[in-house]
């Protein structure tokens, strides 16, 4: 009363009464070695949570000078008085929109040639 799969399977077991465990291939045993060496590779490289607080502080400072930075340099650029006429002219000429005419007039204190001059080029 067996099936045909006992059959197959008693056949596969005469085969085998060497008494010895077959072997299976070593196809992955290779990557064990070299994940236990990335494992250990990262752990050496833990940053403590010090440093990281260090270096955010740092990222921080250094963003807000620069936030600071802008914004001084806005100050300034405002304090520029232009002519309605410049930036008409350079819109017309250049094709561009009133606020870039504007930031590029107040970027050159005002003078029309060096602006057309930096948005040609």
């Amino acid at each position: 009363m067996a099936a045909e799969g006992d059959v197959d399977l008693d056949l596969e077991a005469e085969e085998n009464c060497t008494g010895k465990p077959t072997e299976k291939p070593r196809k992955h045993d290779s990557g064990a070695a070299d994940l236990e060496r990335v494992t250990d590779y990262a752990e050496e490289k833990e940053i403590s949570s010090s440093d990281l607080e260090t270096a955010m502080s740092v990222i921080g400072d250094r963003r807000s000078r620069e936030q600071k930075a802008k914004q001084e340099r806005e100050k300034e650029l405002a304090k520029v008085t232009i002519k309605k006429e410049d930036v008409e002219l350079i819109m017309g000429e250049m094709e561009i929109s009133r606020g870039v005419a504007e930031r590029s007039l107040r970027e050159h204190m005002g003078n029309v040639v060096e602006a057309l001059i930096t948005l040609t080029n």
